[in-house]
């Protein structure tokens, strides 16, 4: 009788798969495509006038940019997350964990241990909710404090869940489990999804439980749907192959949060500065990136890690000059066009609507 595998052989599953596996949306965007900037010809600044700070989870980044949630929990995640976090401490943005749960509920270490290399900067935890919800505050706040991570992140996957063949069903209980945990944690808390975007609806009741972060992880880039059916048989893998493309294309997630007064990190599918500054002016706070970084480390280690993120925010720093705008604050309001396939998805009664141009 085969056994079952162990959530380090899943972690490591996900690695390979992240790396170098077809799990890319088949059909579906992000939907930066479907939006432009109004070049300013005339911007009246200087390279080194853009400022790019932001905050984000009660600490200020350097430049918008966060290395987005990949791995952890297995001996080849150490070297990556080190390597990354280095980055990170590096350049001041900042750095997520992937899932937290081997450190949770097994006391396995093995890719959390960064502050050592990244004493300052943001380190993002991460847990699914419902690992969250039969955990104890207590539990959470050791798994907290071993790892060094300035807030926690609660994956949202139930698309994920579903078609990962040791995946849960039963997903009752987050909204209690977001409100004690924003009402016991002593660190912000940050509701994420894994891949399928966050809609306006979520974001509101989120908002009401006293959420102040959110990452969209929308669709467009990997789908984790997709890398759990690549793992499993029979009829969760025909569950994958139906539902590869499922989700809200992350543009459009950003733009679904638009006005809640929330923290945006607009995650999945972004590769380059670009996209960043994009979702910026739709309301964004930052951006994050996760597979292409994974890929660069593969590649060349921490030096093209290291060489893509200055790259990523030399890429956010041209495009604030070419809108005229001097801050993140000011990218935020810059002019843009939005086409309808991204215009469809902005609530009505959002001053953002009144900037996407014809």
């Amino acid at each position: 009788m085969t056994k079952p595998p162990t959530i380090s052989s899943r972690k490591a599953d996900h690695i390979d798969l992240c790396t170098d596996g077809d799990v890319g949306f088949r059909a579906k965007t992000s939907l930066f495509d479907a939006i432009e900037f109004v070049h300013n010809a005339l911007p009246e600044l200087a390279v080194a006038d853009i400022d790019l700070r932001v905050e984000f989870a009660g600490k200020t980044l350097s430049a918008p940019v966060v290395m987005a949630a990949m791995t952890g929990g297995v001996d080849r995640a150490e070297t990556i997350n080190r390597d990354l976090a280095t980055v990170a401490e590096e350049l001041g943005i900042g750095f997520a964990f992937g899932s937290q749960r081997p450190l949770l509920t097994d006391g396995i270490i093995e890719g959390y241990r960064v502050r050592d290399v990244a004493p300052s900067a943001l380190v993002l935890g991460n847990i699914g909710v419902v690992q969250a919800r039969e955990a104890s505050t207590e539990a959470l706040h050791t798994m907290l404090r071993t790892s060094g991570a300035d807030a926690l992140c609660i994956h949202l996957n139930p698309a994920m869940e579903v078609v990962q063949p040791e995946g849960d069903d039963d997903f009752r209980g987050g909204l209690d489990t977001i409100e004690r945990l924003v009402n016991e944690l002593d660190v912000p808390v940050i509701v994420k999804e894994t891949g399928c975007g966050v809609s306006r609806s979520v974001g509101e009741r989120v908002r009401a439980l006293g959420v102040k972060w959110i990452d969209t992880s929308g669709s467009g880039g990997t789908s984790w749907v997709a890398v759990e059916a690549q793992r499993a048989e029979d009829r969760r893998q025909e569950l994958g192959d139906t539902f590869w493309d499922w989700g809200i294309p992350t543009a459009a997630s950003v733009a679904q949060l638009s006005g809640l007064g929330l923290g945006v990190c607009a995650t999945g599918g972004v590769s380059n500065g670009l996209m960043i500054a994009k979702a910026i002016a739709l309301g964004a706070t930052c951006g994050g990136i996760a597979r292409p970084f994974l890929q660069a480390h593969a590649r060349g280690g921490v030096d093209a890690v290291r060489n893509m993120a200055q790259r990523v925010i030399d890429e956010v720093r041209i495009a604030a000059l070419l809108t005229g705008s001097r801050t993140m604050s000011e990218l935020q309001h810059a002019p843009i066009v939005v086409d309808p396939r991204l215009r469809r998805w902005i609530p009505s009664n959002t001053p953002l609507l009144d900037r996407c141009g014809v």
